[in-house]
């Protein structure tokens, strides 16, 4: 994971669980702190956008 540059969340409570993100042009890649397996989520932005877009119009 040392080749992206990770962005910590602004949603990030204390302790262990955290979401992190490192974005390109042509692709997102996410991860969780709290994940022993270090897994990287890795999508197109305009599918990432359409995620964020979901989750603030479900609030």
């Amino acid at each position: 994971m040392s080749w992206h540059h990770w962005q910590k969340s602004s949603y990030c409570q204390e302790g262990d669980a955290c979401v992190h993100i490192s974005a390109a042009h042509e692709s997102v890649h996410v991860t969780e702190s709290a994940d022993a397996t270090q897994t990287v989520l890795t999508t197109t932005p305009v599918a990432f956008g359409a995620l964020l877009d979901t989750l603030k119009a479900s609030k």
